[in-house]
């Protein structure tokens, strides 16, 4: 009976639906988290007849024919793109994107990786890293005896002294974007890598071919919408619970064709 095999494949697609949501609420409070979505397919058809199929010898054809799904499957789990609210911060170094674009960062293996997560530190070498002590790219490093930071909107960096009127111009923060940003790889800790379906990565500065600018002392807060992913959660629910009765019904319907006598 094809009837276990649907419901078990509709189970597992609501199970790892749930899964998905469950990963949102958990993430509402990462700084420039984006809510992710799952999608499914069905699977193959068993084409009992085929539309068009002739049944007589004068020609006629069968309109619908008998098409029999075998199922669901997970097709992708997509990023749905969305701005968070900014959220003012006052950290000297905390900047938020304010439209499209990226940080990028570089990892210990010397491999480039993008976040969104503008909650930036000093190392005690003086560079600016992420939260887990990545360096910033391109590289910028503070002076010890720099008083504050400021960084404008253009992504520029200056450094104030207590011996001078006039900042310093310590270097440049540069955005990169996509052309398919769904297509990036989530690696965790808030980064991504590019990937063959990404493109590469195009660098650029804030304000400029179509990125987003910088504001400082703001940070990006997850784009989370707890009231829809607790409807979707009860759709779930509602969907798991109908396919286990498909089993279960199913089940019943076996154990009456063995009993017969």
């Amino acid at each position: 009976m094809r009837a276990l095999q649907i419901a078990a494949t509709g189970m597992s697609a609501q199970n790892m639906r749930v899964e998905v949501i469950s990963n949102n609420l958990a993430n509402m409070s990462t700084t420039g988290y984006n809510a992710r979505r799952a999608e499914f397919a069905d699977l193959q058809y068993q084409q009992a007849t085929r539309p068009g199929t002739l049944t007589s010898t004068n020609g006629t054809m069968v309109p619908a024919g008998v098409q029999l799904g075998l199922g669901v499957r997970p097709s992708a789990v997509t990023v749905t793109l969305a701005q968070g609210t900014l959220l003012q911060t006052n950290g000297d170094l905390d900047v938020a994107i304010d439209g499209n674009g990226y940080l990028e960062v570089t990892l210990p293996s010397g491999i480039s990786a993008y976040t969104r997560d503008g909650s930036l530190k000093r190392s005690a070498e003086g560079q600016i890293v992420t939260s887990d002590g990545f360096p910033l790219v391109p590289d910028i490093t503070i002076p010890a005896e720099a008083r504050s930071i400021t960084i404008n909107a253009s992504g520029e960096v200056f450094a104030y002294f207590s011996d001078r009127v006039e900042p310093e111009n310590l270097g440049q923060i540069t955005l990169a974007d996509f052309i398919n940003e769904k297509g990036l790889e989530a690696i965790g800790s808030n980064l991504f890598l590019e990937t063959e379906a990404s493109g590469n990565a195009q660098v650029a500065l804030p304000g400029e071919q179509g990125l987003g600018t910088l504001r400082a002392g703001y940070l990006e807060e997850s784009s989370v919408d707890p009231v829809r992913e607790i409807t979707e959660l009860i759709k779930a629910q509602r969907g798991y619970e109908m396919n286990s009765k498909v089993i279960t019904a199913a089940d019943q319907m076996l154990g009456a064709t063995v009993q017969i006598r």
